[in-house]
């Protein structure tokens, strides 16, 4: 009913900065907690930083002050600004969002996309 596609993963050097993106298209009714989450091999998926319909944020530890996350309610889109990066950063980043497509709200899911920062 409702799909996440995220874009904007890539390689860089430490100290490097990305921005990843996530679309909501489908059948959308309306959009609660959009968010950010990321997997490194081996680890279990963390929650990167996640923002309300209303603009509210909230980010990990270990990226505030790094990362900044933002939304377009218009757009349906949300976005990961990744600036002074670290290779503790490399995972893979999912976009998530509690969506209510029809009658109720569920959780959906990005693919992934792949952030490399070498040293």
């Amino acid at each position: 009913q409702a799909h996440l596609v995220e874009s904007g993963g890539g390689s860089v050097q430490a100290g490097g900065s990305l921005r990843l993106s996530c679309a909501a298209s489908g059948r959308i009714f309306s959009i609660n907690v959009m968010g950010w989450y990321r997997q490194a091999p081996g680890k279990q998926r963390e929650l990167v930083a996640h923002i309300t319909s209303g603009g509210s944020t909230n980010y990990a530890d270990s990226v505030k002050g790094r990362f900044t996350i933002s939304r377009d309610n218009a757009k349906n889109t949300v976005t990961l600004q990744m600036n002074s990066l670290k290779p503790e950063d490399t995972a893979v980043y999912y976009c998530n969002a509690n969506i209510r497509s029809t009658w109720r709200y569920d959780d959906y899911w990005g693919q992934g996309t792949q952030v490399t920062v070498s040293s």
